[in-house]
């Protein structure tokens, strides 16, 4: 009889995990997106950032929704999978490798996005009470300023605090390492929100 290697025997499990959902993460649904349907390099477009805020200055709507709902799943999808398999601690091994993906995809030179959708769908995968409390966090400070970025540092900044409260304790650790990836993406945005310079949403930017 064949045996396959113990899916639950550390470290083997986490490597793996590690590995298959920094795949997943670095796939690049806003460019794939938007070359299908002949939108240009998403690259070369506004700020060139990959995501579906940059995927919305194409003018496509449906193109930044699908941008949006992919980069969320594949977070939450590496999450749900790793916790089925192996267990809670691979979840947030996948959570981390799915968002490192993200933020710095092998396909695209390590050079990928900012992380908010696969941070909100990695929340909700992981406690979605509390991601769904993130999303609106995001969904009520963009009504209020109309700024996507402000909305992001937001919804990251809080969502350490919400887990903490809400008792899930041990997610705070990775929730802060997450946010404070989350911020050092934005570094430009914030220097533009210090000085009054950062588009709305849905507005051209030229960095």
């Amino acid at each position: 009889m064949i045996f396959l290697p113990e899916l639950t025997s550390a470290p083997l499990a986490l490597i793996l995990t590690a590995v298959l959902s920094y795949l997943l993460g670095s796939i690049p649904f806003g460019v794939v997106i938007t070359r299908a349907l002949g939108l240009g390099d998403l690259r070369k477009i506004g700020s060139g950032n990959i995501g579906a805020t940059n995927v919305l200055r194409t003018g496509n709507k449906g193109a930044a929704a699908a941008t949006l709902i992919l980069d969320a799943a594949k977070g939450g999808i590496a999450v749900l999978i790793a916790r089925a398999v192996v267990g809670d601690d691979a979840a947030q091994v996948a959570a981390l490798g799915s968002f490192l993906g993200h933020l710095y995809p092998v396909w695209l030179g390590f050079k990928g996005g900012k992380g908010v959708a696969t941070f909100l769908g990695i929340l909700l995968a992981l406690a979605w009470p509390i991601g769904l409390l993130a999303c609106a966090t995001w969904a009520v400070t963009a009504a209020l300023t109309r700024i996507s970025s402000a909305s992001a540092l937001a919804a990251a900044a809080l969502s350490p605090g919400y887990l903490a409260f809400a008792g899930y304790s041990d997610m705070v650790i990775l929730a802060l390492l997450l946010a404070i990836l989350v911020w050092l993406r934005h570094a430009a945005n914030i220097r533009r929100l210090r000085d009054g310079t950062e588009p709305k949403i849905g507005k051209k930017t030229a960095t």
